[in-house]
């Protein structure tokens, strides 16, 4: 796993690290997720798991009060309760709070079942888990979700934010996106900030939560230092 901040940049603290997944080569998450089949989804899934909350600890998350955002595929959990356990007895064995824990989904196909999804939502809410939909706003994960379920967190798509400084379609449709949250009580991540400029616009109008290159690259097997950025015209690419 590699592990990239979710700045709070009114606290200036670390609101949680996202595992990403990554080959054992170093390859990239692409790679790796190309060979996900519906035969082998599930154990993929839960191996994920393992490995993002014991990589995590190990690179000491815990002596910090930041959350671990984990992604999970939704078509691998048969049945949120007993999908859950190996999670659960991975925390244990860790000392690793579980109300601690986010659960972040995205589906590169459509998903067959949104109310099983929605179930899923419930019952990780119900346990305690933060709940997150990612890259808000690109494939599936659109409006027709936030109807069907309400997350704790919706992820702005990077291809949103790219660039949003400079297109007012995007900018318009972000900040409508930003006031719907802030009606239904959710809060907004966006993800793939790498401008100053990007950052700015988002922080008018409300966005407390950044990910992204302008503050820290993911790094492998390690909780990555970040910056909370000053200058104008600072890009990292």
């Amino acid at each position: 796993m590699a592990f990239q901040p979710i700045v709070d940049i009114v606290s200036g603290q670390p609101f949680a690290y996202e595992a990403l997944v990554r080959g054992a080569d170093g390859a990239s998450a692409a790679a790796v997720l190309g060979q996900v089949t519906e035969i082998n989804r599930y154990a993929f899934d839960q191996q994920c798991r393992v490995a993002a909350i014991k990589g995590a600890a190990a690179a000491g998350i815990l002596s910090s009060d930041a959350r671990l955002s984990i992604n999970f595929l939704p078509n691998a959990v048969y049945s949120p309760i007993a999908c859950i356990q190996l999670t659960l007895k991975t925390a244990a064995q860790t000392n690793f709070p579980t109300d601690r824990l986010i659960f972040e989904f995205t589906e590169s196909e459509k998903m067959g079942d949104p109310d099983h999804v929605a179930s899923i939502i419930a019952c990780y809410q119900k346990m305690g888990f933060g709940t997150a939909i990612d890259d808000f706003g690109a494939g599936y994960a659109g409006l027709n979700l936030l109807a069907r379920f309400q997350t704790d967190l919706i992820k702005l798509d990077m291809a949103l934010i790219r660039d949003l400084d400079a297109s007012l379609p995007r900018r318009l449709i972000v900040d409508s996106v930003v006031k719907l949250c802030q009606a239904l009580g959710i809060r907004v991540i966006a993800e793939g900030v790498e401008t100053i400029d990007e950052l700015n616009v988002l922080r008018a109008m409300g966005v407390q939560l950044f990910q992204g290159h302008l503050f820290a690259r993911a790094t492998l097997r390690q909780l990555p230092a970040f910056t909370l950025p000053t200058d104008p015209g600072d890009r990292l690419a």
